[in-house]
């Protein structure tokens, strides 16, 4: 009697365990609202679900709507707009910002790289790229650097 006691509470954890695993590496969904006719968009959002993100994307003619519903600030705006758990991305945020941002799960509405920078993802490769990752506080305050994006140095 006592082996099987053992051995079912054994079995509960071991379930236990790989349910809470499981949980942890689901793919967290991602919605990408983009201009049916940009390729960037498209290479971002291709680029998000090799990484393992679990992307919807919607063909939308009015971003600007999106954007306003976010409150994504004027001067942050970026290519296509993405939403993932309760944060937004706005442009070609790299890979690895978003996964910093899903990690530390700081207090912002979401990142931003505005406008379209070369060499950002999405925007073809270009090892000398340089721009700046924008995180856009809950509250009140300006945009800040969240991450630089520099050339790597051999």
């Amino acid at each position: 009697m006592h082996g099987r006691r053992s051995f079912i509470a054994m079995a509960g954890s071991a379930l236990v365990f790989l349910s809470g695993k499981a949980r942890a590496t689901a793919p967290a969904k991602m919605t990408v609202y983009k201009d049916p006719n940009c390729g960037c968009c498209h290479e971002w959002a291709k680029a998000m679900a090799e990484a393992g993100y679990s992307v919807d994307l919607h063909n939308t003619d009015d971003l600007a709507a999106v954007k306003a519903r976010l409150r994504v600030p004027a001067e942050m705006e970026g290519c296509h707009t993405a939403a993932v758990e309760e944060y937004y991305l706005e442009g070609h945020v790299p890979l690895e910002a978003v996964q910093r941002l899903l990690r530390e799960r700081p207090r912002v509405r979401g990142l931003s790289v505005p406008g379209m920078p070369s060499g950002s993802l999405g925007m073809g490769v270009d090892p000398a790229a340089v721009y700046d990752v924008y995180a856009i506080p809950s509250g009140t305050g300006a945009p800040y650097v969240f991450m630089e994006v520099r050339p790597r140095k051999a």
